[in-house]
């Protein structure tokens, strides 16, 4: 299982590349599999520019790229994203939405909770609104935006899935 936490996670007195090698460690790995793994991860999410950056120094979506990278370093079966769109600009959003879809074509499942309505409803299947700690609605987005119940304690009566 991968792991996005809600709050920064990277080692911030680490470099990118070095973040990667330390997850990595626990895998098991050769040296030159790790070093290969690294540069695979690299390339995949666009971190050349900032791999000798140390974490305290990266942009919230740099950083963002960098825990994704880290915790998909594992190849895990399954990801939970926490508060994945939390403290990133609308171009670090898109690049996110942008990471989700790539990982549902690989087949990876993935769980995102989030209080960022449409950014989260715009890239998943299939939703479950919680309210008051139970399930309170679920289907996709345009079942949940319909229900005159969620949005009246939820979305608001003037929400739409049209973001512009």
């Amino acid at each position: 299982i991968g792991y996005l936490a809600q709050e920064a996670s990277v080692f911030q007195h680490l470099t990118v590349e070095d973040n990667l090698h330390a997850v990595l460690e626990f895998q098991g790995l050769a040296r030159s599999e790790r070093r290969e793994r690294v540069e695979e991860l690299i390339d995949e999410f666009g971190l050349e520019r900032v791999r000798a950056t140390k974490g305290h120094s990266l942009s919230g979506g740099e950083r963002r790229r960098t825990e994704i990278a880290r915790a998909l370093a594992g190849e895990p079966q399954f990801f939970l994203l926490d508060e994945p769109f939390a403290g990133v600009d609308p171009i670090a959003v898109e690049d996110i939405q942008s990471i989700v879809a790539d990982l549902q074509e690989r087949d990876i499942g993935i769980l995102v909770t989030d209080h960022n309505v449409h950014e989260t409803l715009a890239i998943t299947d299939r939703a479950y609104l919680l309210y008051e700690g139970r399930i309170m609605k679920h289907g996709t987005a345009e079942d949940l935006a319909a229900d005159p119940e969620v949005r009246r304690r939820y979305l608001g009566e003037k929400f739409t899935l049209e973001r512009y």
